[in-house]
C-alpha cells in the first residue's frame, strides 16, 4: 500500500492556486458532508502507530505530505528513523529542502518538488523569488549526493502554455528535469469557474499545446531513442500498448494509495482531508492490507474512455465544486489527451518494432503522487 503521511496542513508558501483560491472561497460550504475542520496543525499521533501500521505490509510506501511537510522536518527524520517502509517519497514546495541532512534526503527514492515552468512563470503562481530557491535547493542536493526519481510537479492553470513549460523543464540551462507531470487547477473549488478562463484556455491554448507535446515527446524518441518520462504520457501510452484497461482511479486513490491525517485517521486522497463521511479507520487499529475500497461513480463509470481514463479524481466525482457542464471541460481535455497519445501510439510500435526504443522504456513506479491524468 502506499500512504500519503499528512504531517501538517501549514505551508510556508502563498500560492495563487491554493492560499490564495482559499481566501476567495473562504465562506463555501459542504453541504451533505460532515466536515471536521479543526484538525490538528501537525501530526498529533505517536510515531510507534505508524510503525505499526507500516509493519503489517512489507510493500508499505510513505510519502510526506503537506501543507508543506519540510515545516516538520523533526518528524521526518524519526519516522525515517524509526519506521520499516519499503520506500520513503515526498512532495514539497522546495523551499526547505536544504534544510534536511544529506542522510535523509538520499534515502528518498523519489522527490516531487512543485516548480510550474520558468521563472517567470513559477514566481507568478507561488510567489518573487521562489523560482530562484527552489531551483538552488535542487542544484544542493544534487551535489549532496541525491539520486532519486525528481519530478516537476506543474500545477496548471490559465497563465500556463503546457508546450513551452514543459520543454522549458525538459531543456534550460538553469536545472534540466527528467521526470515531469502536471495536474490541471480544475474542479477543486465552488466558485473559481465563474471568475476564471478556463473555457476559453482549455479550449484554444492547452488542447492544442496537449497534441504538439505529444508529437513532440515521439520525436524525441524518434530522434534519440529516448521516451521523457512526462508522466500523463507514459501512463497512457503504457496501457495503449499493453492493452491494459482500468475500471480504478490511476493515482491509486481509495484503493492502493491513501491518506493519513494529522490526527491517524486515514482517507481515500489528501485532497479529501477532514471529509467524516469518507474515514476508513485510524492508525492505531487499521490493517493497511484490509481497507475499505472507493471508487467514483457516475458520471465517470458510464464515460467511453472510463477504461483509459479511470476517473481522474475521486474528490471532483465526489464533491462536484463545479457545475456539470463546466466540468465537461475537463473531461474533454482528458480526451483530448488520450485522443493524442491514441494516434501516436502506431508510431511508438513502429519505434518499438524497430527497437529505437523498448517496451520497458515506459515502466514506471505507479502510484507515486503522479496522478496520470492531470
Amino acid at each position: 500500500m502506499f500512504f500519503h503521511v499528512i504531517l501538517t496542513g501549514e505551508c510556508n508558501s502563498q500560492c495563487k492556486y491554493c492560499f490564495a483560491e482559499a481566501m476567495e472561497d473562504v465562506d463555501e460550504d459542504f453541504s451533505g458532508f460532515d466536515v471536521d475542520y479543526s484538525l490538528p496543525k501537525k501530526i498529533g499521533y505517536k510515531i510507534d502507530l505508524l510503525e505499526r501500521l507500516c509493519r503489517q505490509d512489507p510493500e508499505c510506501v510513505l510519502t510526506f505530505y503537506g501543507g508543506e511537510p519540510l515545516l516538520c522536518i523533526e518528524e521526518i527524520k524519526q519516522i525515517m528513523d524509526r519506521v520499516d517502509a519499503k520506500h520513503f517519497m515526498i512532495q514539497t514546495n522546495g523551499l526547505l529542502l536544504n534544510s534536511l541532512e544529506p542522510e535523509y534526503v538520499n534515502r528518498f527514492h523519489t522527490i516531487l518538488v512543485s516548480i510550474d515552468g520558468d521563472e517567470v512563470l513559477t514566481d507568478y503562481y507561488r510567489g518573487k523569488g521562489t523560482f530562484r530557491k527552489v531551483v538552488d535547493n535542487l542544484k544542493l542536493i544534487k551535489q549532496n549526493g541525491f539520486r532519486g526519481e525528481l519530478i516537476a510537479r506543474m500545477t496548471v492553470m490559465e497563465q500556463t502554455d503546457i508546450y513551452k513549460q514543459v520543454t522549458w523543464l525538459l531543456n534550460n540551462s538553469e536545472f534540466s528535469f527528467s521526470s515531469v507531470h502536471w495536474q490541471l487547477n480544475a474542479g477543486f473549488w465552488k466558485n473559481d469557474f465563474a471568475r476564471r478562463d478556463f473555457k476559453r484556455w482549455s479550449e484554444e491554448n492547452y488542447n492544442s499545446g496537449i497534441r504538439e507535446l505529444v508529437k513532440f515527446w515521439v520525436d524525441q524518441m524518434e530522434k534519440n531513442g529516448v521516451v521523457l518520462r512526462l508522466y500523463p504520457f507514459l501512463g497512457i501510452a503504457q496501457s495503449l500498448l499493453s492493452g491494459e484497461k482500468t475500471s480504478l482511479l490511476r493515482c491509486g486513490g481509495g484503493w492502493i494509495n491513501y491518506a493519513i491525517q494529522t490526527d491517524g485517521y486515514i482517507v481515500p486522497c489528501p485532497t479529501m482531508w477532514g471529509m467524516k463521511d469518507y474515514y476508513l479507520g485510524h492508525i492505531s487499529n487499521a490493517d493497511p492490507l484490509k481497507l475499505k475500497k472507493v471508487f467514483v461513480g457516475e458520471p465517470c463509470t458510464k464515460c467511453d474512455v472510463f477504461h483509459i481514463c479511470g476517473g481522474r479524481c475521486l474528490y471532483a466525482n465526489v464533491t462536484k465544486r463545479w457545475a456539470a457542464e463546466d466540468y465537461t471541460l475537463v473531461c474533454n481535455t482528458v480526451r483530448n489527451l488520450i485522443d493524442a497519445v491514441t494516434k501516436e501510439a502506431p508510431r511508438i510500435r513502429k519505434l518499438i518494432e524497430n527497437r529505437r526504443i523498448s517496451l520497458k522504456n515506459f515502466e514506471f513506479m505507479k502510484y507515486n503522487g503522479c496522478e496520470i491524468i492531470p
